[in-house]
């Protein structure tokens, strides 16, 4: 596919920087939305506004060949239906209308509700959409369900590129630090109360590497990804005519476990380990098959990757 000029929402964000760069880098000229950080980059033109906006969302996909949509909100209840639901929605109108030849969405595992609800084998794409409870993963359910039915209604060019929870820089080292996630913003990245001996142990700033434990003792296992293996399986799918009208999961090589990882990492920081129970939560791990057949994704960043990365760029 022959796509000189993409409309980006979503930008300035965390994925949707790396996604910038790679394009201007190939030569591909940007029309990007700026709600209210610039993106200061050669190559890229900057339009202001909001994706609520109708009419500032055509404007960003007129004359383009494909639409990247990241823009997202996570647990705003002021903002998440303007953002994610109605901003989605003006995005698909904009390419029925401006013959958009590719959208690439990429969505959330969280579409597929993940460790909130008992996941007995690897979840594929053809794993029923499942919300866990709050305003984001209601919201990834939505921007599917939407971009598959203008795909039937309007023969509309989709591609789902469905990503696992994105890690980079010392990210990593942020979820397994005891002091930082007793009481997170998002629900299920952190391990919510825990007894008095472990907030005993916040209070003092004493830093550990948690352990986290299901109800009966067991560590939970669970599935991440590095922004370089989204990238790589964003790189596999932009313009590639065989992943039109599709979906993909994109996650690491495999799940981790949560006992091997907390003693990986103890060793590496020199710090003690500690069990955390999160009861209420489950294993899972994500099914990658179809996009290492289909799309040639070849994912390098497994857990100990991941984290050996995490810990250089923490020593600066």
């Amino acid at each position: 596919m022959d796509l000189n000029t993409v409309a980006v929402f979503g930008g300035a964000g965390k994925l949707g920087r790396r996604v910038v760069s790679f394009l201007t880098e190939q030569g591909v000229k940007v029309k990007a939305l700026v709600h209210r950080t610039a993106i200061e980059r050669e190559g890229v033109e900057c339009i202001h506004g909001s994706i609520a906006d109708a009419a500032t969302v055509r404007e960003v996909v007129s004359g383009t060949d494909a639409v990247i949509q990241m823009a997202t909100t996570k647990e705003d209840e002021d903002t998440f239906f303007d953002v994610s639901v109605r901003g989605t929605l003006n995005v698909l109108e904009a390419c029925r209308f401006e013959g958009t030849e590719q959208l690439i969405l990429f969505g959330g595992d969280a579409s597929f509700g993940i460790w909130f609800y008992p996941q007995p084998i690897p979840i594929d794409e053809n794993h029923e959409l499942m919300a866990y409870p709050g305003y984001y993963a209601f919201t990834k359910v939505m921007e599917e369900v939407m971009a598959q039915q203008y795909a039937y209604q309007y023969a509309l060019p989709t591609t789902i590129l469905r990503c696992s929870w994105i890690f980079e820089n010392d990210d990593l080292l942020e979820h397994f630090s005891l002091l930082k996630n007793v009481d997170p913003a998002e629900p299920g990245h952190g391990f919510g109360q825990q007894p008095a001996d472990i907030m005993k142990l916040v209070e003092e700033g004493a830093e550990h590497i948690p352990v986290l434990l299901n109800a009966d003792g067991m560590p939970y296992r669970r599935h991440i990804v590095h922004i370089e293996d989204v990238m790589h399986g964003f790189e596999k799918a932009f313009g590639n005519p065989v992943a039109l009208n599709d979906s993909f999961n994109i996650a690491a090589p495999a799940p981790f476990n949560y006992r091997i990882a907390g003693d990986y990492l103890a060793e590496k920081m020199g710090l003690p380990t500690i069990e955390v129970k999160c009861p209420g939560y489950h294993s899972f791990s994500i099914n990658i098959t179809k996009a290492r057949s289909i799309l040639g994704y070849n994912p390098q960043y497994d857990f100990f990757k991941i984290a050996d990365s995490a810990l250089e760029h923490a020593a600066g």
